[in-house]
């Protein structure tokens, strides 16, 4: 069982940044994917970003070139670093981890975290 604990979500006006912070209770090297998942109020939840164990990223195109993920397998900790933040990324911010072991897939999510962006 993989615990996962979000950190860094706040309030911050149109333009600025944010670091979110997912720690995990094990190694990240132990996982196979990590994602950032958000939902706003009223929406479905939404992915957002990735990082593999190899390092490899990918970013919903409504992020791409303004949010980062990277990982810290030292710390056990994945980040999404968000710049030029809109009000429409006002969301719960979610991490979410898949371990897969031979045919099984497992996933875990964080309790979440709130951002909220004002104009």
């Amino acid at each position: 069982q993989v615990q996962l604990v979000e950190s860094g979500g706040g309030l911050v006006q149109a333009g600025g940044s944010l670091r979110l912070s997912c720690a995990a209770s094990e190694s990240i090297f132990s996982i196979n994917d990590m994602d950032w998942y958000r939902q706003a109020p009223g929406k479905q939840r939404e992915w957002v970003a990735a990082i593999t164990r190899g390092g490899s990223t990918n970013y919903a195109d409504s992020v791409k070139g303004r949010f980062t993920i990277s990982g810290d397998n030292a710390k056990k900790t994945v980040y999404l670093q968000m710049n030029i933040l809109k009000p429409e990324d006002t969301a719960v911010y979610y991490c979410h981890a898949i371990r897969r072991i031979i045919t099984q897939e497992y996933n875990y999510w964080g309790q979440g975290t709130q951002v909220t962006v004002s104009s």
